[in-house]
């Protein structure tokens, strides 16, 4: 994966986030990231529990972030994407973004690419990253067989869902939960 300030993608070439922002390396996770990512998305999912208390974080969640990445990074249809910084966060991971294929019985297209997880550190947000980062996972489902792409996010969580808005995301389906 790789793209130029412009956007284009140059294949075999290193992939970045360029121009205004600050620029990233984005590359396929590796076994030996999982101790990097599981704090990550842990920052993720305990950022989630302040949107609703039904996403409180459970006690044992450093071994689930664990157990959850090494079944992704073993799945032919998961995807797990880096994003290293560059300059003085060289070769440091930054951020993530976590996805899956799944089979759609009952509609066309028959695969959706469901965005998981997506994370960046604040220093990297509002530059133009997360977008590239969304473009790079879109590209990766759609190469997997994914004829669309969803994301799972709180409800509550108005940034995600403006983010999502503006690059043409729209809500198809809702899920309403309560206590037992």
């Amino acid at each position: 994966m790789s793209a130029t300030g412009d956007g284009s993608a140059r294949p075999g070439a290193p992939a970045s986030a360029e121009g205004p922002g600050t620029p990233i390396h984005l590359r396929p996770a590796r076994e030996a990231d999982v101790p990097v990512l599981v704090p990550l998305l842990l920052r993720l999912k305990r950022l989630n529990e302040e949107f609703d208390p039904l996403l409180k974080v459970r006690d044992d969640a450093d071994e689930q972030a664990r157990q959850v990445l090494h079944a992704n990074l073993a799945d032919p249809k998961a995807i797990v994407l880096a994003a290293e910084g560059v300059g003085a966060d060289k070769d440091k991971v930054v951020g993530f973004v976590r996805a899956v294929v799944r089979e759609r019985p009952f509609y066309v297209p028959e695969h959706e690419g469901v965005i998981l997880d997506i994370y960046l550190l604040p220093l990297y947000r509002r530059r133009g990253v997360g977008e590239y980062l969304l473009r790079e996972i879109s590209a990766a489902l759609k190469a997997k067989g994914a004829g669309v792409v969803t994301a799972e996010f709180p409800a509550q969580n108005e940034i995600a869902s403006r983010f999502y808005a503006k690059r043409g995301f729209r809500p198809i389906t809702a899920i309403h939960a309560r206590s037992l």
